[in-house]
């Protein structure tokens, strides 16, 4: 996978899917897979036996991946499409609905 326009941190909106039009921060990316996890989007239930870490073991409930395809940048409240340009040398991220610089 090349360069992926979400990173860590971001926040973003859920554009398709089951839970589409929810937003959230990126907990992770795998830019292997061309996935991430975002906060209280695509809750699993994972079932768990005790260990050391969790002694009742039980019911988990945990965000699971999604498609970075199914995701959009949030930029001033409004999901924006992302492009990179050149700031001096450096390689920037831009909104591209307002062309403002993200970071």
């Amino acid at each position: 996978m090349s360069m992926l326009k979400i990173k860590k941190g971001d926040t973003v909106k859920v554009i398709a899917g089951k839970d589409k039009d929810k937003e959230g921060k990126v907990t992770a990316v795998n830019h292997k897979t061309g996935r991430v996890v975002v906060e209280g989007v695509n809750m699993l239930t994972k079932h768990t036996k005790p260990s050391a870490a969790n002694q009742n073991g039980g019911i988990i409930h945990q965000e699971g991946p999604v498609d970075i395809s199914n995701v959009m940048y949030v930029h001033k409240g409004k999901a924006t499409r992302v492009g990179f340009k050149m700031d001096g040398d450096k390689k920037v991220r831009y909104a591209k609905s307002t062309g403002e610089v993200i970071d």
